[in-house]
């Protein structure tokens, strides 16, 4: 079995190509023997000196990534999106496959986490894995791909609190039209709100995103049951698993499909949000898998079978989509429930599940620029890689993203599809920075120099091939039909995803 120094000397090529970036690749390679990660000694040299606390337990990893996800929620609020792409056959046949192709993710990361725990995550195992000549290039675009995927995801959270918050003024008050600053300033304070959570209050905290995981699950319960024991009727299941609604303009109903799974893929959006805390969890190794398995497993059977059951619940679909309160599971709620009250108990829980996204997102994000400065990756990196001694949170960097999604909210008042636009490119992005190691763990043929034998997470080696494979082929493949668009001919309101939706005017 090689042992760590003949890592070192077997990979010198490698290292060397990184090393440029500042980044002192020895104290983060996995020891083989007993395969933890090295803590690096803060006269390192390489400006490794602040170093995170590492406070958070496997529950709190769980719930951090869970939060983020909140996959049923996710999948329901872009339900309008598959109303005419396919309708619930594309909803229904498309979860089970992203559950699949996602389940090719979790087994490539998985491995890698439990080798090399990191906060810089793809972008530091593509440092490892790439070769000497390339090394340096690919890393930095996987780290800068991955920075600006984060962001645009916790843009696309921030705007879905002012959405909630409105919809049931709107349905109470019709003769209420939020305008374009409404939405904006609300986004904004959401915004603040977490921002001043993730510097002051987070290390007193954690508890909250358990509170939300538990929440949100019990929720999930609730709205499975309540919708199926109070439905007026049930759509029939032709309608539901076999009548196929195409009203795209595309001719080939496999295009419409493809497109429309883009739903089902908001099941796993963030899904890699435990994997940059793994310098803040107390036992990464194992931790980070299994954060990403649940939230695989749980996001899963939550999404379908809530789905299953708004899908037969649902009376006019059609109404969902065109909602005048522009949040569509707020009118399948109370298509369902045939309760407004009880419509607006589910928005306040899930306001709440929004913020917690939301804080989990820009602590995720933070804490990925946070690595990517301290390999000096970034203009600024001596303030942005700092970790505040006193709140022991890398505050520069929160501030400095903070400041983005500040930029990106004031796009929304001169055009909300352009920001729309912004925001529908966060998943693609995330699949892409997956795809980087996967795809070199198949050049390195996933040879025990990089995937050691005695590793935490292992899957059979025929699986392993499968899914760093998998991967690579599902990224290129939605990679091409999400950005096409929804409507055809082409014109510029439709040329976004999310102009689709009708959630977000101007």
């Amino acid at each position: 079995m090689p042992t760590d120094n003949n890592l070192s000397q077997g990979n010198a090529g490698e290292r060397a190509a990184v090393k440029d970036l500042g980044k002192d690749l020895d104290s983060c390679v996995a020891d083989v023997e007993t395969n933890r990660c090295h803590e690096v000694s803060e006269d390192s040299g390489h400006g490794y000196g602040d170093r995170a606390t590492r406070d958070i337990g496997i529950l709190e990893l769980v719930s951090v990534g869970w939060s983020i996800c909140n996959s049923w929620v996710g999948v329901l609020s872009t339900i309008a999106f598959v109303v005419n792409q396919g309708g619930p056959p594309t909803l229904l046949y498309g979860l089970p496959l992203i559950f699949i192709m996602y389940g090719c993710i979790v087994c490539s990361l998985g491995e890698l986490a439990s080798v090399y725990p990191s906060a810089g995550g793809q972008y530091h195992w593509t440092s490892i894995l790439a070769p000497n000549s390339w090394g340096r290039v690919l890393s930095y675009s996987c780290g800068l791909i991955n920075i600006f995927a984060w962001i645009s995801i916790a843009a696309g959270v921030g705007i879905i609190i002012p959405q909630i918050l409105t919809a049931p003024i709107i349905h109470y008050n019709p003769a209420y039209a939020p305008k374009t600053w409404h939405i904006f300033l609300i986004y904004q304070a959401g915004s603040a709100a977490c921002l001043l959570h993730n510097i002051f209050a987070l290390r007193r905290s954690m508890w909250f995103f358990n509170l939300i995981f538990g929440l949100s699950v019990a929720t999930f319960f609730v709205a499975t049951v309540t919708c199926l024991a109070r439905a007026p009727s049930f759509q029939t299941h032709l309608s539901v698993w076999v009548t196929f609604v195409n009203r795209t303009g595309w001719e080939s109903d496999g295009v419409v499909f493809l497109t429309g799974i883009l739903s089902p893929g908001y099941m796993y959006a963030g899904l890699d949000g435990a994997i940059h805390l793994a310098e803040e969890s107390k036992n990464p190794t194992t931790a980070v898998p299994r954060a990403l398995l649940s939230t695989w497993i749980v996001g899963f059977l939550t999404s379908f079978v809530v789905a299953i059951a708004c899908m037969y619940s649902a009376q006019d679909f059609d109404k969902v989509a065109s909602t005048p309160t522009g949040f569509p599971i707020f009118e399948l709620f109370r298509q369902a429930m045939r309760s407004d009250a009880a419509s607006t108990v589910m928005l306040v829980i899930m306001l709440l599940a929004g913020f917690a996204a939301l804080a989990g997102c820009q602590q995720t994000a933070s804490r990925l620029t946070w690595a990517f400065a301290r390999d000096r990756g970034l203009f600024g990196s001596s303030k942005l890689s700092h970790m505040d001694e006193k709140w022991l949170v890398p505050v520069w960097a929160l501030c400095a993203n903070a400041a983005v999604i500040f930029i990106i909210g004031c796009v929304y008042l001169g055009s909300s599809t352009a920001f729309n636009a912004f925001i529908g490119t966060g998943l693609i992005l995330q699949l892409i920075t997956f795809a980087f190691p996967a795809a070199l763990l198949l050049l390195r043929r996933r040879l025990a120099q990089y995937l050691p034998e005695s590793r935490k997470f292992k899957v059979p080696a025929v699986i392993g091939w499968i899914a760093n494979a998998g991967t690579v082929g599902f990224t290129i493949i939605v990679t091409i039909f999400w950005c096409l668009p929804t409507v055809f001919p082409v014109a510029p309101s439709n040329m976004s995803k999310f102009a689709y939706l009708n959630i977000l005017k101007d």
